[in-house]
C-alpha cells in the first residue's frame, strides 16, 4: 500500500500530469481493494467455529432409526438432522440397546438429546422433557398369517385332546398284529415266505393295508369262517381310518379357532412378545397379559416364528414396516389401533434445547416437511 502511494507521488511530480493523475487514481483503487478483500473471507469462516457438539442417544427402531454400518438413518434421524442443521448443532450419536435405556440416559443427563420413536407418556414426562409431538401412532398386534397352523400346534392339540395316547395304542396293536400274522401264516400258509425278514414285511404290509385302505390281500385259509374274520378286520380298518381322519381334522379346526388372534380381546391367556422398556410392555402388564420382552423387533419376530410367543404387541408403524419388508416370514398385523400415542424427541429437564427444537419441529410441521418424510418412509397419506 505504501509503495503504491509513493509511486503515485512520483508520477504526480513528473512532466506528464495526465498520466500521473491516472496512475495515482488506479493505485488508490487497487490499494482499497487490497484492504477490503480479507474481510469477507474471515466472515465466512466464523460460523463453523461456533457449532455446538451435542451427544444424541438413539435406539434402532426401523423405520424411524436404522443403522447402516456405523452411521444412522431413518425418519427420526432425518428430522433431527434438519433441526440440528438449522440450530448449528453437530450430533455425536450414541446407541442404546433398548428404548428404556435411552429414556433413562436422557433422564440422568448422560446424553443431551434422545432421538427415536419415543412415546410421550405422563410417567416419562416426570423424568425428561419432551418436544412438540411430530408423529401420531398407537399399538397393534403382529401374528402369523391365518391358515398356517404349524405342525407343532397340531401335535399340541392332539396331545391336549388325548389323541396321541390313542395313536400309541393303535401303533401297539399294529405291531402285535404284524407279529401274530407272521406266526400264523408261517404255520398254516405253505406259500408264506420262510425268511423272517421277508415274512414280517409281508405281514406288516397286510396289516397297514387294512388299517389305511380298508382292504385285505391275504388268502382265505379257513373257508367261510376265514371270510367272516377278514370282514371283521376290514371293519376295524375302516374304523381306524375314520378315527384318525376325524381327530386330526377336529384338532386342526380347533387350533385355527382357538389360536386365532384378531384383536386385543383375544390376548388374555396367551403369551405375547413386547419390546423392553416400551409402552407396549407397560400396557400388557397392566392388563395382566403374560409377556416376554425383546430388545429389537427382529428378535421378537424370530420368537414368534419359533412359537415362543403367540403374538407381538408393539408400535403400529414398526410392526407394519417389518411385516411389509419381510414377506418371507408370513406375518400379519391385525386388529385396529389401540392405546393411541404420540412421538417426540426427549431431553434432560434442565436442557436449553427443548424450546428451540420444539420451535423447529413446529416449523417443519407447518411447511409439511414432516409429512414429506412420512410419505417417503411409509408411502401412504393420512
Amino acid at each position: 500500500m505504501r509503495t503504491g502511494i509513493i509511486a503515485a507521488k512520483v508520477l504526480l511530480q513528473s512532466s506528464r500530469p495526465r498520466l500521473a493523475t491516472f496512475a495515482s487514481v488506479a493505485l488508490v483503487i487497487v490499494g482499497a481493494l487490497f484492504l477490503l478483500l480479507p474481510q469477507p473471507v474471515q466472515a465466512q469462516q466464523a460460523p463453523s467455529a461456533s457449532a455446538r457438539v451435542v451427544n444424541v442417544g438413539v435406539h434402532v427402531s426401523p423405520p424411524f432409526v436404522e443403522k447402516e454400518g456405523s452411521a444412522f438413518a431413518g425418519m427420526a434421524i432425518d428430522l433431527w438432522e434438519v433441526v440440528a442443521t438449522n440450530l448449528g448443532i453437530v450430533s455425536n450419536y450414541v446407541e442404546y440397546e433398548t428404548i428404556g435405556e435411552l429414556v433413562r440416559a436422557a433422564a440422568n443427563s448422560e446424553i443431551d438429546a434422545a432421538v427415536s420413536n419415543i412415546t410421550i407418556t405422563r410417567q416419562r414426562a416426570e423424568h425428561i422433557a419432551f418436544t412438540q409431538p411430530w408423529y401420531d401412532a398407537g399399538l397393534r398386534i403382529m401374528v402369523p398369517e391365518e391358515g398356517s397352523s404349524s405342525f407343532r400346534n397340531v401335535l399340541d392339540g392332539l396331545s391336549d385332546a388325548g389323541h396321541l395316547r390313542a395313536y400309541a395304542w393303535l401303533l401297539t396293536v399294529i405291531i402285535l398284529a404284524t407279529i401274530g400274522f407272521t406266526l400264523f401264516d408261517r404255520r398254516f400258509d405253505p406259500d408264506f415266505p420262510k425268511r423272517w425278514r421277508e415274512g414280517t414285511a409281508e405281514s406288516f404290509y397286510h396289516v397297514m393295508s387294512i388299517a389305511t385302505a380298508g382292504r385285505t390281500t391275504r388268502k382265505n385259509l379257513f373257508g367261510w369262517v376265514g371270510r367272516i374274520w377278514q370282514a371283521l378286520w376290514l371293519l376295524i380298518g375302516v374304523g381306524v381310518i375314520a378315527y384318525i381322519t376325524s381327530s386330526v381334522t377336529s384338532v386342526m379346526t380347533a387350533v385355527s379357532i382357538e389360536r386365532g388372534i384378531h384383536s386385543l380381546s383375544d390376548l388374555p391367556g396367551r403369551t405375547v412378545g413386547v419390546f423392553t422398556g416400551s409402552v407396549a410392555e407397560e400396557y400388557v402388564t397392566e392388563l395382566g397379559i403374560a409377556s416376554r420382552s425383546y430388545a429389537h423387533i427382529s428378535e421378537a419376530a424370530e420368537a414368534l416364528r419359533a412359537g415362543e410367543v403367540e403374538a407381538v404387541v408393539g408400535d403400529a408403524p414398526n410392526l407394519e414396516h417389518f411385516s411389509h419388508n419381510h414377506p418371507e416370514m408370513e406375518f400379519d398385523v391385525v386388529g385396529g389401533l389401540f392405546h393411541p400415542d404420540k412421538y417426540g424427541f426427549a431431553f434432560p429437564h434442565e436442557s436449553d434445547l427443548t424450546r428451540p427444537v420444539t420451535l423447529q419441529i413446529l416449523e417443519r410441521i407447518e411447511d409439511e416437511s414432516v409429512e414429506e418424510l412420512r410419505r417417503r418412509y411409509f408411502g401412504i397419506p393420512d
